[in-house]
């Protein structure tokens, strides 16, 4: 499955909550699907230490690595109201072929 921009999605948020462990638990990208934590997002700095594998692009992208990096999840994070917009969810061979900055 590609998701791009302006796909819209109506059903609920669990591809970064949900892991083989279980719903919310580590795995993928952590459960930053939750509300809840975006609280913890005040800045690129944070979403670093937060999920260390996350890589942090311009224009306040971040590409998270999902599933042993079989999956790439590209989010812009407006930091100061704390939301996070899905750009882009696709297999790691379908992210070579998008520019993740801009997108």
């Amino acid at each position: 499955m590609m998701l791009h921009a302006g796909d819209r999605q109506t059903h609920p948020p669990a591809v970064l909550g949900d892991s083989p462990a279980g719903p919310g638990r580590e795995g993928g990208a952590g459960g930053l699907a939750r509300p809840s934590d975006a609280r913890g997002l005040g800045a690129a700095a944070d979403v670093k230490q937060r999920y260390g594998d996350a890589s942090i692009l311009k224009g306040s992208r971040v590409v998270f690595n999902i599933a042993g990096n079989k999956y790439r999840l590209v989010a812009r994070i407006n930091y100061p109201y704390r939301v996070v917009y899905v750009r882009f969810i696709g297999t790691h061979a379908e992210y070579d072929q998008i520019a993740a900055e801009t997108i």
